[in-house]
């Protein structure tokens, strides 16, 4: 294994003196004199860069696609209700292949599964300009949500593997407040070329393609191939620790502060063949799973609360396509510093304070609407900080939870489930919408959210956890 980036010779001194006498793998500081956490490592720039590019890719064809499905094409609502099912199912499904592929593929399975689902992501943006029926236009939007659904985890499994435990919370967040620029940029492109261009849809599916491509370069010519493990002090390149034998590490290091935080120390292997019921056979994974399926078994889908938003307070249909990037804003602005502040209060205590403010959202969509705009900036203000406070600290939490050589199932695990809970959660908004109206949706909807927000902060609320066992290289070091 790998010495790595301590924050001063000395430091670098006393961690190569630690290793076996005549021990080839310690290698000295790479970079002398900088402070451990000082600076985010440029993976998850790099990676945050990519998701940036890919999502402008992404929501350029998300802002135009059902408009030029119904308007262009003629499909019907309930076709495009179809689609959408297959849009946001088929991501959930594929999820625990990609973490598991990344795992089996050692160092390198990480970069190379995400560089496949970058891949099939951009090569589906042409093929929408050559398919105009039902059954195509669904294989192609499923082969794009498969790779969306397979570079998630190992893309989310290399940030977590390169920032150091006790800042894991500030990457996750960068890398959400860069992805979240792109999510702004994309719609705001598409829009200008619709005007510009002749052939508008076109010109969005094509320069779309090009933009994803830049964005499959970047990760290809930018992210190692296998990127070194950061501990608390130590980097390594796999699941063993050298730097220092197990038993120096000191007991309160590896139990779970009251904060919510998970053991910042080395955690024992799971093994790279490790099958999904040993991850959930994880009491913190379990947790963890668990609480986000009952919290997303209770989200709106965004669609659901714009459309919601719009009829609840009689918005001009001119305004619809300005929601989504009121709440993308928020997020943009709040992603960096609540990922900061998980990693000092606590990443559970900030991922459920996000949804008592998607809660406290739900509760203004049901206030007789009052036709003032301060209603729908501080809707899409909670909503935003919903997102800012759940998305990249759950990933954040999950990483503290399973170890590094089955980092990606862990994170597939926990996304899987919150995925498929959400995609229930809209079929049955929709349900109850059709039979009883979107304000009985909308309180079902909030009690829902209520009851499962007692229920997760009762998972979750405990003081610290047992340290896990010694791998076997820890053992007879």
């Amino acid at each position: 294994m790998y010495l790595a980036d301590r924050g001063s010779a000395a430091s670098n001194s006393a961690a190569t003196t630690s290793a076996a006498p005549g021990d080839r793998r310690a290698v000295p500081d790479r970079h002398p004199g900088r402070r451990a956490g000082s600076a985010l490592p440029s993976t998850v720039l790099v990676l945050g860069t990519v998701s940036l590019i890919t999502d402008i890719s992404s929501e350029m064809v998300t802002a135009v696609l059902p408009l030029y499905l119904v308007a262009e094409l003629g499909l019907s609502p309930l076709g495009f209700g179809v689609l959408d099912g297959v849009y946001n199912g088929v991501s959930a499904l594929v999820r625990l292949v990609g973490g598991r592929l990344s795992d089996r593929g050692g160092g390198g399975g990480h970069k190379a599964v995400a560089v496949v689902g970058y891949g099939l992501s951009a090569l589906c943006k042409p093929l929408l300009l050559m398919v105009h029926s039902l059954p195509l236009i669904g294989a192609v939007l499923a082969v794009d949500r498969t790779g969306k659904g397979l570079r998630t985890a190992p893309r989310d499994a290399m940030i977590s593997l390169a920032a150091e435990p006790g800042t894991r919370g500030r990457a996750f967040g960068v890398h959400r407040a860069m992805d979240t620029a792109g999510a702004l940029c994309g719609p705001l492109v598409a829009f200008l070329l619709l005007r510009a261009a002749a052939d508008g849809y076109d010109a969005v599916f094509t320069v779309s393609f090009c933009v994803a491509v830049v964005g499959v370069v970047v990760l290809l010519l930018f992210v190692p191939r296998r990127a070194a493990i950061a501990t608390e002090g130590t980097v390594v390149a796999g699941p063993a620790v050298v730097a220092g034998d197990a038993a120096a590490v000191e007991p309160t290091a590896l139990a779970e502060d009251a904060a919510g935080r998970a053991p910042a120390g080395p955690r024992a292997p799971a093994g790279p063949q490790a099958p999904v019921r040993a991850l959930l056979g994880r009491p913190e994974v379990r947790r963890l799973t668990g609480c986000a399926v009952l919290l997303g078994l209770t989200t709106l889908s965004d669609s659901f609360l714009y459309l919601t938003l719009q009829r609840r307070l009689d918005l001009p249909v001119a305004w619809f396509p300005l929601l989504p990037l009121g709440t993308a804003a928020v997020f943009l602005v709040l992603a960096v510093p609540l990922g900061a502040i998980a990693d000092r209060i606590g990443r559970r205590r900030l991922f459920l304070a996000g949804h008592l403010a998607l809660l406290c959202a739900y509760g203004l969509l049901l206030v007789p609407a009052a036709g003032g705009a301060a209603l729908v900036c501080t809707v899409l203000a909670l909503h935003g900080s919903f997102y800012a406070a759940t998305d990249g600290v759950l990933a954040a939490a999950t990483a503290d939870a399973v170890p590094e050589d089955v980092r990606g199932s862990g994170l597939a695990v926990v996304q899987t489930g919150q995925t498929a809970a959400r995609f229930v959660c809209s079929i049955a908004f929709g349900a109850v919408w059709t039979a009883w109206g979107d304000r009985t949706a909308v309180l079902a909807a909030a009690v829902g959210l209520a009851l499962a927000a007692a229920v997760s902060a009762r998972l979750l609320r405990r003081a610290g956890t047992p340290p896990p066992p010694a791998s076997p290289s820890e053992q007879t070091s």
